[in-house]
């Protein structure tokens, strides 16, 4: 059990935890959540020693280990499965001694000792955590210094789920990792036989890994049994409790007071009054509560969306090196508003396919067509660093309008999130959050008709994570996003390509589906594969695909109206209802009355009408997809 009592930690004179207190029980999974910078990372140092807390204890039973992910990742001529199999120091020590002893009772002592701590079988289960980190059987035997620095990190991820601590702490792992990587430590770390903590913003890593949710807020912890869905669900419940007795405590404060106003200065009534000042000193103050609101995320729209496809490829062929293409045979199209996410493992070619999209590496073979005019927006998680340290919010905007005024520049700054002082914050001292804030603004400053995404909720807390949801949803433009976060790709894709074995093919099913796959091994996975790599045996099918989906635009965009049209209806009864409820309209304009009430029931007709087409169009959109 780890048990933290009256913990009170400052960092640079900034309280982060104060006074908490919480008992977490052996053998828990715990998801560690809260707004970024409320103290999370400080919170594991504290544990781990590297930190001193100002106060309080931190309890746990003798000889536990901790395990953490390390700072800096591994780097040296061993290979990857040497290293993972190092982590366990133990192993390793006992390994090294039965190799030199001599003593028979000490001999007989180190192999049962082996045996029960499963030493023989630990390269079996070293390489079986590299695999479903996304290590081939050959990379396991290369040295880690040929890999890049994301993946030696995940090497340090897989040392110390190898090891096995009693106490494991992981301080957002899946940022290393792909969506391929992120399913298959999901389902390890919901098996995992010890106590882990996860600091992640992950929904469903928290909704299927973890059996606890850790909350820290405004330097307390608070600790809520079930997944995050049940965290979330419980904690609205409690705010709504707080929200209800604090207008029934302000209800009761004014009431008294008035009464004190009314009556402190008659003789009669003022032990009356003295007796209410007293019930109100009693009332307290009422619960407040810190704002919780997030900003939203706003990717301005296109001033006019193009004629489809805006980007169609014919047998293309795209790599870096001449006669070596990372792709090839690749035949696709992107309409307005099409929303497509790339599946497939890292190094198959997703990076290499949106930049050819983006029109950041040119096609060695085949037909790019781009629709006239067409504009693209580019985030990569690699672009956080080429931006400029030394300059504010402000420089980075104005360097997109050099010739615009102050407000109007600052105005912009604004619309991306940076309103007011924070706009002449330098880009050094903002938080991972706010750069991928700052660089989605930038991305999408031109109004772009085509928006890439990649991997771009790394550094994103979950409410963050909701407000692009929340963007990308509205965005009447087209999306191609590559994301290890499966509730975005649930939440905004509507078609899947799948990359892999040099081709790109639809994967024929949903996120849960290619989830199974991918957790299975299922050889239906490499018939993909090998469908992608025949992508231009079906050229033809899918071109007359494409062409049935244009056909299906002119429907679509009339749903789109009715809709657009149904919100005006429903808030224009909303607006004759507020007028019609007033008992004064009916006493001074008797004529204005009956023409609401005349109007409400002409606007809720045509309401139902637009309601009924709605319906009726979509189940023909529906249909005409499915078919297809």
């Amino acid at each position: 059990m780890l048990v933290l009592t009256d913990l009170t930690v400052r960092i640079a004179g900034r309280l982060l935890i104060d006074h908490a207190s919480v008992q977490i029980p052996a053998g828990a999974r715990v998801g560690l959540v809260g707004r970024n910078g409320t103290g999370k990372s400080t919170l594991f140092r504290t544990i781990t020693g590297e930190l001193h807390a100002d106060t309080g204890d931190i309890g746990l039973p003798a000889r536990t280990v901790v395990g953490t992910l390390p700072q800096e990742a591994p780097n040296g001529p061993e290979p990857l499965i040497d290293v993972v199999l190092a982590a366990h120091t133990e192993r390793t020590a006992l390994l090294a001694e039965a190799e030199t002893a001599t003593d028979p009772h000490r001999i007989a002592w180190l192999h049962t000792r082996l045996a029960d701590i499963g030493a023989h079988a630990a390269p079996a289960r070293a390489a079986a955590i590299l695999h479903g980190l996304g290590f081939s059987h050959e990379d396991q035997k290369r040295p880690v210094a040929e890999f890049s620095g994301g993946w030696r990190m995940r090497v340090a991820l897989a040392a110390v789920l190898f090891r096995e601590p009693d106490l494991l702490l992981l301080d957002e792992p899946t940022n290393y990792l792909d969506l391929e990587g992120t399913l298959w430590l999901e389902e390890h770390l919901a098996r995992y036989p010890h106590t882990v903590i996860v600091v992640s913003h992950d929904r469903d890593l928290l909704d299927k890994a973890v059996d606890s949710i850790l909350h820290l807020e405004n330097g307390k912890l608070t600790l809520y049994r079930g997944t995050y869905t049940t965290f979330e669900r419980t904690r609205r419940e409690r705010l709504e409790l707080d929200q209800k007795l604090a207008r029934k405590l302000e209800a009761q404060r004014a009431h008294l007071t008035a009464f004190v106003e009314r009556f402190r200065a008659k003789a009669t009534k003022a032990r009356q009054a003295q007796s209410r000042l007293k019930m109100l000193a009693r009332l307290g103050p009422a619960p407040t509560r810190v704002s919780d609101e997030v900003r939203e995320i706003v990717l301005p729209a296109p001033a006019k969306l193009l004629s489809p496809p805006i980007l169609a490829l014919d047998d293309v062929a795209v790599g870096y090196e001449p006669d070596r293409p990372v792709l090839r045979r690749v035949t696709l199209r992107i309409d307005n508003d099409d929303r497509i996410a790339l599946l497939g493992a890292n190094g198959n070619g997703k990076s290499t396919l949106v930049k050819l999209i983006a029109g950041r590496i040119a096609a060695q073979a085949g037909r790019v067509t781009r629709a006239d005019k067409l504009t693209v927006g580019y985030f990569a998680q690699h672009q956080l660093d080429e931006l400029d340290e030394g300059a504010s919010v402000y420089m980075h905007v104005r360097r997109l309008m050099p010739d615009a005024g102050e407000a109007a520049v600052r105005a912009k700054a604004g619309a991306i999130g940076f309103s007011g002082e924070a706009a002449d914050t330098l880009v050094g001292k903002l938080s991972g959050g706010e750069k991928a804030r700052l660089l989605l603004g930038l991305a999408t400053f031109h109004a772009p008709h085509l928006l890439l995404l990649d991997e771009p909720t790394n550094h994103l807390d979950i409410d963050s994570r909701a407000a692009l949801i929340e963007a990308v949803n509205d965005f009447p433009g087209a999306v191609v996003m590559v994301s290890h976060d499966r509730h975005l790709l649930d939440a905004c894709a509507d078609r899947l390509w799948l990359v892999a074995n040099g081709g790109v093919a639809p994967f024929d099913g949903d996120i849960d589906d290619y989830r199974r796959l991918v957790l299975a091994g299922d050889d239906r996975i490499e018939r993909a594969d090998k469908d992608a790599s025949r992508g231009a045996s079906r050229t033809d099918q899918r071109r007359a695909a494409a062409e049935r989906r244009a056909g299906l635009a002119p429907l679509k965009k009339r749903i789109g109206a009715l809709e657009k049209r149904i919100e005006t209806l429903q808030k224009r009864v909303a607006e004759i209802d507020a007028a019609l409820a007033d008992p004064a309209l009916y006493a001074r304009d008797g004529a204005r009355a009956a023409m609401l009430g005349k109007e409400r029931a002409d606007t809720t007709a045509a309401l139902a009408a637009a309601e009924d087409e709605w319906l009726a169009l979509s189940a023909e959109y529906e249909d005409a997809m499915a078919a297809e």
